[in-house]
């Protein structure tokens, strides 16, 4: 009996002994510094889901928003956040990416004026200045906008404000800005005291989109540490939405300059968008888009959705 005592005292001395089992690594590359679209990315890591996950994951926020996916297409991080336009757009271009994930499945681009301002209804922009940070998408959706109210491009002057789309229109630079995130521009606007007005592209007549999606290379898609990763991060977006108060404390652990105003508004009204189903795809969907960026003149044929959007299983 002693020398069984004994023996199981030297078991569980060993294994007390024994390294932790190592951690699969992964580098995401966001796809702009930390906010709160990112919020089941960072619940994820701050709650330890992708640590129960077998996971070691490095979220980095880019210098330059472009480069996220085109560092995943040249094998120097495993994942990418990007968007589905870009996606669609970039792999008719050759880049070797594919959509494995979604974190919001609606759009959050929209057209913003000032709400007091001039400009009461689409129509009213007939000669005036629009603001946008990134040409080609953009336009073709401020395009479509304006097409389904009976104007065109050249009925507007198109202005490049880079990333100012707010300051640019509370300045009286625009009359409008396309490109603005509706849960994140219209709070800034009304903190400002000019509260603003969307119209949405998706009651505009453009097709509806997955905004921020969660692309890898195409040589990688059958990588097990994939589904692993989106099972944490389903498992973090349901954390959110059942314990929304905690799940925002843990988004701003270690970050105080996400505990403001803004990014408290911008926190709240992003719960709703995020993606019950990370792994879903709604394949229809997509070839829509894609039929919709061929006809503007972005891509020149639709593929199949097979070759760059997978379900991971």
């Amino acid at each position: 009996m002693k020398l069984s005592l004994a023996a199981a005292a030297l078991a569980a001395g060993l294994m007390t002994a024994l390294p932790a089992t190592a951690q699969d690594k992964m580098t995401v590359l966001l796809d702009w510094f930390v906010n709160p679209d990112h919020a089941p990315l960072i619940v994820a890591k701050e709650k330890g889901f992708f640590k129960d996950a077998g996971l070691d994951v490095n979220l980095v926020a880019p210098a330059d928003p472009n480069d996220p996916p085109k560092q995943v297409a040249a094998g120097n991080a495993e994942l990418a956040i990007s968007y589905q336009p870009q996606l669609q757009i970039q792999v008719a271009e050759g880049l070797p990416l594919v959509r494995v994930g979604t974190l919001v499945s609606t759009p959050l681009t929209s057209l913003v004026v000032l709400r007091d301002g001039p400009v009461k209804s689409i129509k009213d922009l007939k000669g005036r200045k629009v603001g946008f940070s990134v040409g080609g998408f953009e336009d073709a959706i401020l395009g479509a906008m304006l097409e389904k109210s009976g104007l065109t491009l050249k009925d507007v002057e198109l202005v490049n404000v880079n990333f100012s789309l707010s300051p640019a229109l509370l300045a009286g630079q625009v009359d409008a800005v396309i490109g603005a995130y509706r849960n994140f521009e219209l709070a800034q606007l009304d903190i400002e005291g000019k509260p603003g007005k969307a119209f949405y592209p998706e009651e505009e007549g453009v097709p509806a989109y997955d905004e921020l999606i969660i692309v890898a290379n195409r040589e990688k898609a059958g990588d097990d540490r994939l589904k692993r990763f989106l099972g944490a991060v389903e498992r973090a977006t349901f954390y959110i939405l059942n314990h929304p108060e905690e799940a925002q404390a843990a988004f701003v652990n270690g970050r105080p300059e996400l505990n403001d105003e803004l990014n408290r508004r911008a926190w709240a009204n992003t719960l709703p968008r995020f993606t019950h189903s990370p792994a879903a795809l709604d394949a229809g969907r997509w070839t829509r888009f894609a039929e919709f960026l061929k006809a503007r003149g972005l891509i020149r044929k639709v593929e199949p959705v097979e070759t760059y959007a997978v379900t991971i299983r």
